[in-house]
């Protein structure tokens, strides 16, 4: 099966096989990466246009630096300057950046349902950066790929995603991919932590770390996302990481050869104890920052196949 997708608007919408297409072809990408020479000219010709109304310094540079080694032409709004913030809306917004005729755009949005909506109202090719508490696909696909890469294989693992898992698009996501992938997920964290209708996930729920890290093979854990809180979810950052940060001892229920997974950017000493960040032997956070543009390179390489695609097929159809 061949990636069909018009748009990476979500993880929700893929297939499995397309899953593994866009991993495979991350995979030679990683491999261009460490070469001398890192340039491709698979988007040679093409407009990129990133639009991040929120801020972000990891994916906005990863997306900038893939979109540049593949050859397109990169341009970075910078929508905290834009009309926007004169009252224009998102769909005036995209009207008008359709009129331009890009052909990728990459939006990152406070909002979920931003990006799909922008997406119905432009020609081109749309990437979900993130949209609100919805989803953050490439995040997803970065940590899948990370996870094959380490382990050999994406299937039949147990994962523990933890901390705030109520107010994160990256444990969406990731929920949505290691599911299709027939891996056996846990939630770990506190109950005020959790979403609603947390059964309907279909995952194992754990309030106590020991508990929810015992043998599993990858232990992810996540920022608390305090600009999405309005309440006091949790007594104080120290008690927060006495009961649910990574430390040493925590990691020591895990299986000897599990891996530590963290999105960023990470908040020592409230998530994760430093010295475990910067283990070697199991942290393989910098290994996600590597395959972040790798997989964003697949996925517009990926985007602008189908692109030129439906532009020949409908000069086929005019002729």
């Amino acid at each position: 099966m061949s990636f069909t997708q018009k748009h990476l608007l979500g993880i929700e919408p893929l297939h499995p096989m397309e899953i593994t297409a866009i991993l495979d072809l991350a995979d030679q990408y990683v491999d261009l990466n460490r070469r001398e020479q890192k340039h491709s000219d698979a988007l040679q010709g093409l407009t990129q246009i990133n639009m991040f109304f929120e801020n972000s310094t990891r994916t906005q540079a990863s997306f900038e630096l893939a979109g540049k080694r593949l050859g397109a032409d990169v341009m970075n709004m910078a929508m905290q300057a834009s009309s926007i913030k004169k009252g224009e809306t998102l769909i005036d917004t995209a009207l008008t950046l359709n009129a331009m005729h890009p052909d990728l755009l990459v939006v990152r949005h406070p909002h979920s349902g931003a990006v799909d909506l922008l997406a119905q109202k432009v020609n081109c090719a749309v990437l979900n950066a993130g949209d609100g508490k919805h989803e953050h696909p490439t995040q997803a696909l970065l940590d899948a790929l990370t996870i094959r890469r380490a382990k050999g294989r994406l299937h039949r693992l147990n994962i523990a995603i933890c901390g705030d898992i109520a107010h994160s698009r990256v444990a969406r996501s990731n929920l949505i991919l290691l599911g299709k992938m027939e891996n056996r997920v846990r939630l770990v964290g506190p109950p005020t932590l959790m979403p609603s209708q947390i059964d309907q996930f279909g995952v194992e729920v754990y309030h106590d770390m020991e508990e929810g890290l015992k043998d599993v093979d990858v232990v992810m854990m996540l920022r608390l996302q305090k600009e999405r809180m309005d309440g006091g979810f949790i007594p104080s950052e120290r008690e927060y990481y006495h009961r649910y940060g990574l430390d040493a001892e925590k990691l020591s229920h895990a299986k000897d050869d599990a891996i530590v997974m963290h999105p960023g950017p990470m908040n020592r000493g409230v998530e994760i104890d430093g010295t475990i960040a910067d283990d070697i032997n199991r942290s393989v956070i910098q290994e996600q920052v590597e395959m972040g543009v790798a997989v964003r390179m697949a996925a517009m390489d990926l985007l602008a196949r189908n692109l030129r695609a439906a532009l020949a097929a409908t000069k086929d159809v005019e002729v």
